[in-house]
């Protein structure tokens, strides 16, 4: 029983001990380490023995109440000024200007003069910002609040509602009360708000986020509702030409229906409608839609094979007729450019030979031209 007492009394001074303990440090005994007075630097740390201490030498310095090594004295970067001498008690001050402090990298050497920082909502500055060091800040306690983000502001205490208003929302450390004050109405009770100017600030910025965020999605619709645009016109140029192709689009058939032109045997070995005009008619109010297919197997073989030193392709020739860099983008995927480009312009109202032979000769292609002009065989007119 004497050793179970004596156990009890040796822990409760030791409890007792770390309440009062400064340094909230102990040897291995349970004494409480000692603090190194102003000046002093540890030499031997707490541990088995009580902390030892030992005078800074020149050039160091050690803050009060410490349990570190003395570090060495700042020195200021290269055009700030010295405001202060280091010594034994304090380090060197610098002039860094307004809202800057003097840096100190991990070992104790001198980087550069940085701003200073802000405390967070829910926090509030117990030192401000100074020559001396960085802002240090504090998390507000029970009954204190801090709503935004402030170099130089402590904790405010919460407001409390008054007898004719209700609290809606306790305080909490980033956010003051907030009340609704009691109105009496025709039977019914209804109330206005009442917040701080904190609050106000709060729900601006709210606000901006809400606003921000609401000309983001209208600029994303708007972006795929063009993208949407430029597919389906794209998928309608491709079904023309393909169409065009395969001889089944509306306008072809239209231009069989209205023809009125027989054909001989060597246009229906070519399967080329043509157009029922009169031999003696110009040349150039021809359709190119109308010309025999071996003719316009040959156009399209030389603007195929052309460019170089025999002119444009078929791309500047796309060009010269009007079409965009997207559409003839289109027409270039498949392995027949130049017929699904003609094809596709033999659909369009007024595609003469006329409009044709301009285009060829805006990119110097006389030997396409003159694939045209060349007389037209087979070709009978009711």
């Amino acid at each position: 029983m004497d050793v179970l007492w004596i156990c009890s009394l040796f822990l409760l001074l030791k409890v007792n001990l770390g309440e009062s303990c400064v340094s909230e440090q102990f040897t291995h005994s349970g004494e409480c380490c000692s603090l190194c007075p102003p000046g002093h630097g540890v030499e031997v740390k707490c541990g088995t023995e009580n902390t030892k201490c030992q005078h800074c030498p020149d050039g160091t310095f050690s803050s009060p109440g410490t349990l570190s090594p003395c570090l060495p004295c700042a020195r200021c970067p290269m055009g700030i000024p010295e405001l202060s001498p280091c010594s034994a008690t304090q380090d060197t001050h610098c002039d860094c200007g307004e809202h800057f402090y003097l840096w100190r990298g991990g070992s104790g050497t001198v980087e550069h003069c940085a701003p200073c920082s802000k405390c967070g909502r829910g926090e509030g500055v117990v030192k401000l910002c100074s020559a001396q060091g960085n802002t240090q800040c504090q998390p507000c306690g029970p009954g204190m609040f801090s709503e935004e983000k402030d170099a130089t502001k402590p904790c405010q205490a919460c407001s409390q509602c008054s007898e004719s208003e209700v609290e809606i929302r306790a305080c909490l450390p980033n956010s003051d009360t907030l009340c609704m004050g009691e109105m009496q109405g025709s039977g019914a009770s209804s109330g206005t708000t009442r917040s701080t100017p904190h609050n106000d600030v709060g729900s601006n910025n709210i606000l901006a986020y809400v606003s921000v965020l609401v000309a983001v999605v209208i600029g994303l619709l708007l972006y795929v509702a063009y993208k949407c645009w430029m597919s389906c016109k794209q998928k309608r140029a491709l079904s023309k030409a393909r169409a065009a192709e395969l001889g089944t689009s509306p306008e072809g058939e239209k231009l069989h229906a209205d023809s009125g032109v027989f054909l001989d045997s060597h246009s229906l070995q070519d399967g080329q409608p043509c157009k029922g005009s009169k031999r003696d008619s110009k040349q150039d109010s021809r359709l190119y839609i109308n010309l025999p297919v071996h003719r316009q197997e040959e156009v399209e073989r030389l603007l195929q094979e052309g460019g170089g030193s025999r002119g444009g392709s078929w791309r500047h020739l796309g060009a010269a007729l009007g079409y965009e860099l997207e559409q003839m983008e289109l027409f270039g995927r498949g392995e027949a450019a130049a017929h699904t480009l003609l094809s596709n312009w033999a659909l369009q109202e007024g595609s003469t030979l006329g409009l044709l032979c301009s285009a060829l000769a805006r990119i110097d292609r006389p030997d396409v031209a003159a694939a045209l002009t060349c007389p037209t065989q087979g070709m009978s007119v009711v």
